[in-house]
Protein backbone atom coordinates (compact mmCIF):
# COMPACT_ATOMS: atom_id res chain seq x y z
CA UNK A 1 0.00 0.00 0.00
CA UNK A 2 1.27 3.65 -1.41
CA UNK A 3 2.01 5.85 2.28
CA UNK A 4 2.03 9.82 0.87
CA UNK A 5 5.30 10.85 1.02
CA UNK A 6 6.46 12.57 4.37
CA UNK A 7 8.27 15.82 2.44
CA UNK A 8 7.36 18.31 -0.06
CA UNK A 9 8.81 17.57 -3.43
CA UNK A 10 9.19 20.99 -4.20
CA UNK A 11 10.29 21.55 -7.55
CA UNK A 12 11.09 17.74 -8.52
CA UNK A 13 9.17 15.81 -10.59
CA UNK A 14 6.88 13.59 -8.68
CA UNK A 15 7.31 10.20 -8.99
CA UNK A 16 4.52 7.12 -10.52
CA UNK A 17 2.92 6.59 -7.01
CA UNK A 18 3.00 10.52 -5.93
CA UNK A 19 1.08 10.97 -9.12
CA UNK A 20 -1.45 8.10 -8.59
CA UNK A 21 -1.98 9.27 -5.30
CA UNK A 22 -2.98 13.03 -6.32
CA UNK A 23 -4.78 11.67 -9.42
CA UNK A 24 -7.58 10.17 -6.98
CA UNK A 25 -8.42 13.49 -5.67
CA UNK A 26 -9.56 14.39 -9.50
CA UNK A 27 -12.79 12.66 -8.61
CA UNK A 28 -12.86 12.42 -4.48
CA UNK A 29 -16.13 12.85 -3.60
CA UNK A 30 -17.45 15.06 -1.04
CA UNK A 31 -18.40 14.86 2.43
CA UNK A 32 -21.35 15.79 3.41
CA UNK A 33 -24.03 16.34 6.28
CA UNK A 34 -26.98 16.22 7.89
CA UNK A 35 -28.89 18.45 10.17
CA UNK A 36 -32.15 17.67 11.98
CA UNK A 37 -35.76 19.65 10.87
CA UNK A 38 -38.22 17.23 12.13
CA UNK A 39 -41.52 15.88 10.64
CA UNK A 40 -42.76 16.80 7.17
CA UNK A 41 -45.58 16.14 5.13
CA UNK A 42 -44.71 14.29 1.90
CA UNK A 43 -45.82 16.02 -1.01
CA UNK A 44 -47.12 13.07 -2.89
CA UNK A 45 -48.58 10.73 -0.06
CA UNK A 46 -49.95 13.59 2.16
CA UNK A 47 -48.50 11.65 5.11
CA UNK A 48 -46.25 12.84 8.45
CA UNK A 49 -42.77 11.55 7.86
CA UNK A 50 -39.45 12.22 9.67
CA UNK A 51 -37.35 13.99 7.59
CA UNK A 52 -33.73 15.15 8.25
CA UNK A 53 -33.22 17.33 5.46
CA UNK A 54 -35.40 20.03 5.12
CA UNK A 55 -36.44 21.67 1.52
CA UNK A 56 -34.01 24.32 2.31
CA UNK A 57 -31.21 22.42 2.91
CA UNK A 58 -31.91 19.86 -0.36
CA UNK A 59 -31.21 23.24 -2.27
CA UNK A 60 -28.31 23.84 -0.18
CA UNK A 61 -27.46 20.28 -1.47
CA UNK A 62 -27.65 21.04 -4.71
CA UNK A 63 -25.72 24.55 -5.10
CA UNK A 64 -22.58 22.79 -3.27
CA UNK A 65 -22.68 19.80 -4.97
CA UNK A 66 -24.35 19.65 -7.92
CA UNK A 67 -21.53 21.92 -9.85
CA UNK A 68 -18.95 19.29 -8.81
CA UNK A 69 -21.12 16.45 -9.72
CA UNK A 70 -21.52 17.69 -13.48
CA UNK A 71 -17.87 18.76 -13.68
CA UNK A 72 -17.52 15.13 -12.82
CA UNK A 73 -19.48 14.38 -16.24
CA UNK A 74 -17.29 16.53 -17.77
CA UNK A 75 -19.86 19.36 -17.89
CA UNK A 76 -22.89 20.12 -19.87
CA UNK A 77 -22.18 19.76 -23.46
CA UNK A 78 -21.82 22.59 -25.48
CA UNK A 79 -25.39 22.17 -27.79
CA UNK A 80 -27.59 25.08 -26.14
CA UNK A 81 -30.13 23.96 -28.29
CA UNK A 82 -29.92 20.70 -26.66
CA UNK A 83 -29.98 21.85 -23.45
CA UNK A 84 -33.06 23.86 -24.29
CA UNK A 85 -34.94 21.05 -25.41
CA UNK A 86 -34.25 19.06 -22.18
CA UNK A 87 -35.27 21.91 -20.24
CA UNK A 88 -39.02 22.35 -22.12
CA UNK A 89 -39.51 18.95 -21.61
CA UNK A 90 -38.29 18.96 -18.46
CA UNK A 91 -40.12 21.58 -16.85
CA UNK A 92 -43.40 21.04 -18.34
CA UNK A 93 -43.71 18.15 -16.50
CA UNK A 94 -42.33 19.36 -13.71
CA UNK A 95 -44.96 22.25 -13.41
CA UNK A 96 -47.82 19.38 -13.12
CA UNK A 97 -45.85 17.55 -10.56
CA UNK A 98 -46.45 17.57 -7.09
CA UNK A 99 -44.07 20.64 -6.36
CA UNK A 100 -44.11 22.60 -8.93
CA UNK A 101 -42.14 24.97 -6.71
CA UNK A 102 -38.80 23.14 -7.00
CA UNK A 103 -35.85 25.20 -9.20
CA UNK A 104 -35.85 22.24 -11.35
CA UNK A 105 -32.93 22.55 -14.35
CA UNK A 106 -31.93 20.68 -16.67
CA UNK A 107 -29.04 19.64 -18.72
CA UNK A 108 -26.93 16.83 -20.92
CA UNK A 109 -23.58 16.41 -19.64
CA UNK A 110 -20.37 15.28 -21.64
CA UNK A 111 -19.77 11.31 -19.94
CA UNK A 112 -20.47 8.39 -22.16
CA UNK A 113 -21.98 5.87 -19.92
CA UNK A 114 -25.52 5.49 -19.87
CA UNK A 115 -27.13 7.68 -17.11
CA UNK A 116 -29.44 10.40 -15.54
CA UNK A 117 -29.66 11.39 -12.35
CA UNK A 118 -31.33 14.50 -10.32
CA UNK A 119 -30.39 16.05 -7.18
CA UNK A 120 -32.89 16.54 -4.47
CA UNK A 121 -33.87 19.92 -5.11
CA UNK A 122 -33.77 19.41 -9.06
CA UNK A 123 -30.71 19.52 -10.64
CA UNK A 124 -31.01 17.07 -13.35
CA UNK A 125 -28.24 15.30 -15.53
CA UNK A 126 -28.65 13.28 -18.63
CA UNK A 127 -25.22 11.55 -20.07
CA UNK A 128 -24.74 11.45 -23.71
CA UNK A 129 -24.86 7.54 -23.43
CA UNK A 130 -28.41 7.46 -22.24
CA UNK A 131 -29.63 10.22 -25.27
CA UNK A 132 -27.88 8.24 -27.79
CA UNK A 133 -30.04 5.19 -26.97
CA UNK A 134 -33.18 6.65 -26.71
CA UNK A 135 -35.41 6.56 -29.38
CA UNK A 136 -38.23 8.92 -29.32
CA UNK A 137 -39.25 11.99 -26.83
CA UNK A 138 -41.78 9.85 -24.96
CA UNK A 139 -38.40 7.73 -23.37
CA UNK A 140 -37.38 10.42 -22.86
CA UNK A 141 -40.40 12.21 -21.02
CA UNK A 142 -40.38 8.63 -19.00
CA UNK A 143 -36.42 9.38 -17.82
CA UNK A 144 -37.16 13.02 -16.84
CA UNK A 145 -41.04 11.69 -15.50
CA UNK A 146 -39.17 9.69 -13.07
CA UNK A 147 -35.77 11.93 -11.85
CA UNK A 148 -38.94 13.95 -11.12
CA UNK A 149 -40.94 11.29 -9.00
CA UNK A 150 -37.56 11.08 -6.81
CA UNK A 151 -37.50 14.56 -6.04
CA UNK A 152 -41.06 15.09 -5.82
CA UNK A 153 -41.48 11.94 -2.96
CA UNK A 154 -38.33 13.56 -1.62
CA UNK A 155 -36.58 10.19 -1.69
CA UNK A 156 -33.59 11.82 -1.25
CA UNK A 157 -34.45 13.14 2.10
CA UNK A 158 -36.05 9.74 3.25
CA UNK A 159 -32.72 8.09 2.74
CA UNK A 160 -30.93 10.63 4.39
CA UNK A 161 -33.06 9.76 7.24
CA UNK A 162 -32.28 6.12 7.49
CA UNK A 163 -28.81 7.01 6.67
CA UNK A 164 -28.47 8.97 9.56
CA UNK A 165 -28.95 6.27 12.12
CA UNK A 166 -26.81 3.81 9.97
CA UNK A 167 -23.68 6.02 9.88
CA UNK A 168 -22.23 9.83 10.11
CA UNK A 169 -21.64 10.78 7.36
CA UNK A 170 -20.06 9.87 3.90
CA UNK A 171 -16.21 9.34 3.50
CA UNK A 172 -14.08 10.46 0.03
CA UNK A 173 -13.01 8.10 -2.03
CA UNK A 174 -9.38 5.94 -1.45
CA UNK A 175 -6.16 6.94 -2.39
CA UNK A 176 -4.37 5.43 -5.05
CA UNK A 177 -2.33 2.17 -5.13
CA UNK A 178 1.05 2.38 -5.58
CA UNK A 179 1.75 -0.05 -7.96
CA UNK A 180 0.94 0.19 -11.62
CA UNK A 181 -0.66 -2.95 -12.18
CA UNK A 182 -3.18 -1.86 -10.01
CA UNK A 183 -4.28 1.04 -11.31
CA UNK A 184 -6.66 0.38 -13.78
CA UNK A 185 -9.14 -0.75 -11.21
CA UNK A 186 -9.09 2.99 -9.52
CA UNK A 187 -8.99 4.35 -13.26
CA UNK A 188 -12.48 3.14 -13.76
CA UNK A 189 -13.67 5.68 -11.21
CA UNK A 190 -10.81 8.35 -11.45
CA UNK A 191 -11.15 8.07 -15.32
CA UNK A 192 -14.90 7.57 -15.08
CA UNK A 193 -16.05 10.95 -13.17
CA UNK A 194 -18.21 9.32 -11.44
CA UNK A 195 -18.78 10.21 -7.61
CA UNK A 196 -22.53 9.54 -7.73
CA UNK A 197 -22.04 7.02 -4.44
CA UNK A 198 -20.97 9.80 -2.64
CA UNK A 199 -23.07 12.49 -3.91
CA UNK A 200 -26.37 10.89 -4.87
CA UNK A 201 -28.92 9.27 -3.81
CA UNK A 202 -28.41 5.26 -4.22
CA UNK A 203 -32.48 4.51 -4.38
CA UNK A 204 -34.17 1.41 -2.91
CA UNK A 205 -36.28 -0.84 -4.67
CA UNK A 206 -39.89 0.61 -3.55
CA UNK A 207 -38.66 4.19 -4.34
CA UNK A 208 -37.63 3.17 -7.70
CA UNK A 209 -41.34 1.55 -8.28
CA UNK A 210 -42.60 4.51 -6.89
CA UNK A 211 -40.77 6.91 -9.52
CA UNK A 212 -41.64 4.97 -11.65
CA UNK A 213 -45.26 5.48 -11.38
CA UNK A 214 -44.84 8.83 -10.67
CA UNK A 215 -43.20 9.51 -14.31
CA UNK A 216 -45.96 7.73 -16.23
CA UNK A 217 -48.44 9.96 -14.51
CA UNK A 218 -46.12 12.92 -14.83
CA UNK A 219 -45.89 11.96 -18.39
CA UNK A 220 -49.62 11.19 -18.83
CA UNK A 221 -50.34 14.86 -17.64
CA UNK A 222 -48.04 16.40 -20.10
CA UNK A 223 -49.44 14.79 -23.49
CA UNK A 224 -46.51 12.30 -23.88
CA UNK A 225 -47.88 8.79 -24.55
CA UNK A 226 -46.75 6.87 -21.40
CA UNK A 227 -45.85 3.89 -23.68
CA UNK A 228 -42.16 5.64 -23.22
CA UNK A 229 -41.73 4.24 -19.95
CA UNK A 230 -42.38 0.84 -21.20
CA UNK A 231 -40.12 1.88 -23.89
CA UNK A 232 -37.37 3.36 -21.99
CA UNK A 233 -37.43 -0.20 -19.42
CA UNK A 234 -36.97 -2.37 -22.15
CA UNK A 235 -33.85 -0.56 -23.50
CA UNK A 236 -32.36 -0.63 -20.21
CA UNK A 237 -33.17 -3.94 -20.24
CA UNK A 238 -31.27 -4.50 -23.57
CA UNK A 239 -28.85 -2.43 -22.84
CA UNK A 240 -27.80 -4.29 -19.43
CA UNK A 241 -26.83 -7.34 -21.85
CA UNK A 242 -25.07 -5.41 -24.52
CA UNK A 243 -23.26 -2.82 -22.75
CA UNK A 244 -22.99 -3.69 -18.84
CA UNK A 245 -20.37 -1.17 -17.96
CA UNK A 246 -21.97 1.67 -19.39
CA UNK A 247 -25.06 0.95 -17.07
CA UNK A 248 -23.09 -0.27 -14.17
CA UNK A 249 -23.44 3.32 -12.87
CA UNK A 250 -27.25 3.98 -13.52
CA UNK A 251 -27.92 0.61 -11.76
CA UNK A 252 -26.10 0.97 -8.87
CA UNK A 253 -28.37 3.99 -8.30
CA UNK A 254 -31.47 3.24 -10.02
CA UNK A 255 -31.91 -1.08 -9.25
CA UNK A 256 -33.35 -2.25 -12.57
CA UNK A 257 -35.43 -5.34 -12.35
CA UNK A 258 -37.67 -7.74 -14.63
CA UNK A 259 -40.41 -6.42 -12.46
CA UNK A 260 -39.80 -2.83 -13.03
CA UNK A 261 -40.13 -3.90 -16.73
CA UNK A 262 -43.77 -5.88 -16.13
CA UNK A 263 -44.82 -3.53 -13.76
CA UNK A 264 -44.57 -0.75 -16.21
CA UNK A 265 -46.47 -3.06 -19.17
CA UNK A 266 -49.32 -3.76 -16.89
CA UNK A 267 -49.64 -0.15 -15.67
CA UNK A 268 -49.69 1.18 -18.93
CA UNK A 269 -52.82 -1.47 -19.90
CA UNK A 270 -54.72 -0.74 -16.72
CA UNK A 271 -54.32 3.09 -16.54
CA UNK A 272 -52.93 4.29 -19.54
CA UNK A 273 -54.70 2.27 -22.33
CA UNK A 274 -56.38 5.74 -23.27
CA UNK A 275 -53.28 7.72 -23.78
CA UNK A 276 -52.10 4.91 -26.11
CA UNK A 277 -52.77 7.36 -29.05
CA UNK A 278 -50.38 10.35 -27.73
CA UNK A 279 -47.47 11.06 -30.06
CA UNK A 280 -43.67 9.51 -28.86
CA UNK A 281 -42.55 12.85 -31.26
CA UNK A 282 -39.69 10.77 -32.48
CA UNK A 283 -38.94 13.32 -35.22
CA UNK A 284 -38.56 16.12 -32.64
CA UNK A 285 -36.28 13.92 -30.65
CA UNK A 286 -34.23 13.05 -33.47
CA UNK A 287 -33.55 16.48 -34.72
CA UNK A 288 -33.06 17.80 -31.40
CA UNK A 289 -30.24 14.96 -31.06
CA UNK A 290 -28.73 15.35 -33.85
CA UNK A 291 -25.19 16.44 -32.59
CA UNK A 292 -25.42 13.30 -30.32
CA UNK A 293 -26.21 10.68 -32.85
CA UNK A 294 -22.92 11.87 -34.94
CA UNK A 295 -20.83 11.72 -32.50
CA UNK A 296 -21.73 7.86 -32.06
CA UNK A 297 -18.38 6.64 -32.75
CA UNK A 298 -16.73 8.50 -30.46
CA UNK A 299 -19.01 7.84 -27.77
CA UNK A 300 -18.70 4.07 -28.64
CA UNK A 301 -14.55 3.95 -28.41
CA UNK A 302 -15.19 5.69 -25.32
CA UNK A 303 -17.21 3.37 -23.91
CA UNK A 304 -15.10 0.32 -24.71
CA UNK A 305 -12.11 2.10 -23.31
CA UNK A 306 -13.89 2.30 -19.58
CA UNK A 307 -14.72 -1.40 -20.05
CA UNK A 308 -11.41 -2.27 -20.90
CA UNK A 309 -10.34 -0.31 -17.59
CA UNK A 310 -13.28 -2.17 -15.89
CA UNK A 311 -10.73 -5.71 -17.19
CA UNK A 312 -7.50 -3.82 -16.16
CA UNK A 313 -6.48 -3.40 -20.14
CA UNK A 314 -4.87 0.15 -19.54
CA UNK A 315 -2.94 -0.24 -23.17
CA UNK A 316 -6.15 -1.71 -24.50
CA UNK A 317 -8.59 1.66 -23.27
CA UNK A 318 -5.67 3.91 -24.23
CA UNK A 319 -5.91 2.46 -27.72
CA UNK A 320 -9.32 2.98 -27.97
CA UNK A 321 -9.54 6.11 -26.49
CA UNK A 322 -6.97 7.06 -29.52
CA UNK A 323 -9.71 5.92 -32.31
CA UNK A 324 -12.36 8.27 -30.33
CA UNK A 325 -9.98 11.22 -30.97
CA UNK A 326 -9.42 10.18 -34.61
CA UNK A 327 -13.15 9.88 -34.73
CA UNK A 328 -13.29 13.23 -33.31
CA UNK A 329 -10.32 15.31 -32.32
CA UNK A 330 -11.56 17.61 -29.79
CA UNK A 331 -14.34 15.55 -27.91
CA UNK A 332 -13.55 17.26 -24.49
CA UNK A 333 -14.10 13.46 -22.49
CA UNK A 334 -12.03 11.46 -24.34
CA UNK A 335 -8.99 13.97 -24.37
CA UNK A 336 -9.32 14.34 -19.98
CA UNK A 337 -9.49 10.79 -20.18
CA UNK A 338 -6.60 10.51 -22.45
CA UNK A 339 -4.95 12.96 -19.80
CA UNK A 340 -5.30 10.71 -17.16
CA UNK A 341 -4.32 7.51 -18.01
CA UNK A 342 -1.17 9.58 -19.15
CA UNK A 343 -0.35 10.62 -15.72
CA UNK A 344 -1.26 7.19 -14.36
CA UNK A 345 1.78 5.45 -16.35
CA UNK A 346 3.76 8.72 -15.30
CA UNK A 347 4.40 10.45 -18.74
CA UNK A 348 3.47 14.03 -17.42
CA UNK A 349 4.43 15.46 -21.01
CA UNK A 350 1.98 13.50 -22.99
CA UNK A 351 -0.53 14.15 -19.85
CA UNK A 352 -0.29 18.52 -20.57
CA UNK A 353 -0.34 18.12 -24.33
CA UNK A 354 -3.64 15.93 -23.58
CA UNK A 355 -5.21 18.63 -21.16
CA UNK A 356 -4.22 21.59 -22.69
CA UNK A 357 -5.99 20.08 -25.65
CA UNK A 358 -8.82 19.43 -23.58
CA UNK A 359 -8.85 22.90 -22.16
CA UNK A 360 -8.83 24.32 -25.68
CA UNK A 361 -11.71 22.56 -26.42
CA UNK A 362 -13.92 23.70 -23.42
CA UNK A 363 -12.49 26.44 -21.94
CA UNK A 364 -13.30 26.71 -18.14
CA UNK A 365 -14.61 23.21 -17.79
CA UNK A 366 -13.55 22.49 -14.23
CA UNK A 367 -12.00 19.35 -14.91
CA UNK A 368 -9.85 19.76 -17.02
CA UNK A 369 -8.19 22.58 -14.50
CA UNK A 370 -7.72 20.41 -11.94
CA UNK A 371 -5.88 17.81 -14.37
CA UNK A 372 -3.39 20.13 -15.19
CA UNK A 373 -3.33 21.25 -11.87
CA UNK A 374 -1.88 17.49 -10.92
CA UNK A 375 -0.01 17.60 -14.04
CA UNK A 376 1.81 20.85 -13.22
CA UNK A 377 2.30 19.73 -9.28
CA UNK A 378 3.70 16.52 -10.89
CA UNK A 379 6.25 18.24 -13.26
CA UNK A 380 8.02 20.51 -10.66
CA UNK A 381 6.07 23.34 -11.84
CA UNK A 382 3.42 24.31 -8.81
CA UNK A 383 3.41 27.87 -9.35
CA UNK A 384 1.52 27.12 -12.50
CA UNK A 385 -0.33 24.33 -10.76
CA UNK A 386 -1.56 27.38 -8.00
CA UNK A 387 -3.02 29.23 -10.81
CA UNK A 388 -4.74 26.05 -12.53
CA UNK A 389 -6.27 25.69 -8.89
CA UNK A 390 -7.51 29.33 -8.91
CA UNK A 391 -9.34 29.17 -12.02
CA UNK A 392 -10.98 25.72 -11.06
CA UNK A 393 -11.97 27.52 -7.85
CA UNK A 394 -13.45 30.23 -9.81
CA UNK A 395 -15.44 27.98 -11.62
CA UNK A 396 -16.56 25.33 -9.56
CA UNK A 397 -16.21 26.92 -5.92
CA UNK A 398 -15.87 24.69 -2.65
CA UNK A 399 -14.58 21.63 -3.41
CA UNK A 400 -12.27 19.78 -0.43
CA UNK A 401 -9.98 18.44 -2.69
CA UNK A 402 -8.81 21.55 -3.98
CA UNK A 403 -8.06 23.29 -0.40
CA UNK A 404 -5.64 20.04 0.04
CA UNK A 405 -4.16 20.09 -3.82
CA UNK A 406 -3.98 24.55 -3.04
CA UNK A 407 -1.58 23.57 0.53
CA UNK A 408 0.55 20.98 -1.42
CA UNK A 409 1.16 23.48 -4.50
CA UNK A 410 1.98 26.55 -1.79
CA UNK A 411 4.26 23.89 -0.01
CA UNK A 412 6.47 23.01 -2.78
CA UNK A 413 6.76 26.33 -3.69
CA UNK A 414 8.19 26.53 -0.16
CA UNK A 415 5.75 28.96 0.91
CA UNK A 416 4.68 27.02 4.56
CA UNK A 417 2.87 29.87 6.19
CA UNK A 418 0.27 29.90 3.23
CA UNK A 419 0.44 25.96 2.56
CA UNK A 420 -0.49 25.63 6.55
CA UNK A 421 -3.63 27.48 5.94
CA UNK A 422 -5.18 25.35 3.28
CA UNK A 423 -3.89 22.60 5.22
CA UNK A 424 -5.91 23.50 8.31
CA UNK A 425 -9.20 24.38 6.25
CA UNK A 426 -8.98 20.74 4.70
CA UNK A 427 -8.41 19.51 8.28
CA UNK A 428 -11.32 21.24 9.59
CA UNK A 429 -13.61 19.77 7.17
CA UNK A 430 -13.20 15.88 9.48
CA UNK A 431 -11.69 14.05 6.38
CA UNK A 432 -9.98 10.89 7.79
CA UNK A 433 -7.73 10.33 4.82
CA UNK A 434 -4.43 9.83 3.47
CA UNK A 435 -4.66 13.26 2.75
CA UNK A 436 -5.26 14.93 6.26
CA UNK A 437 -2.91 12.49 7.37
CA UNK A 438 -0.16 14.29 5.20
CA UNK A 439 -1.46 17.36 5.95
CA UNK A 440 -1.47 16.78 9.45
CA UNK A 441 2.04 15.30 9.24
CA UNK A 442 3.37 18.76 7.47
CA UNK A 443 1.81 20.66 9.98
CA UNK A 444 3.70 18.39 12.97
CA UNK A 445 7.14 19.15 11.40
CA UNK A 446 6.29 22.69 10.97
CA UNK A 447 5.44 23.28 14.16
CA UNK A 448 8.96 21.69 15.57
CA UNK A 449 11.08 23.94 13.01
CA UNK A 450 8.79 26.99 13.97
CA UNK A 451 6.11 27.23 16.29
CA UNK A 452 3.89 29.70 13.82
CA UNK A 453 4.33 28.66 9.93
Amino acid sequence: MFHPPSRPPSSRRYSRRETLWLLSLTTAGWASSSLLSGCSVNPVTGEQQLMLMSPAQELAVDRQHAPQQFSNDFGAVQDEALNRYLTRVGQEMAQLSHRPQVPYNYRAVNATHVNAYTFPAGSTAVTRGILLEMQNEAELAALLGHELGHVNARHAAQRQTRSLFTQLGLSGIGYLSSYYSQTAGMLVNSLGGVTSKALLSSYSRDDERQADALGMAYMAKGGHNPAGMVGLMELLSAQSKQKPNALETMFATHPMSRERLSTAKRRFQESYRNHQAAPNNRARYMDHTATIRAQKPTIEWIQKADTALANKQVSQAESCLAKALKSTEDDYTALVKMAKIQLAKGDARGAKRYVELAKHSYPNEAQALHVAAITNLTSGNPSAAHEDLLAYERVVPGNPQTTFLQGKALDDMQRPSEAARYYRAYLRRGSRDAYSHYAQQRLQQWSQTNPQP
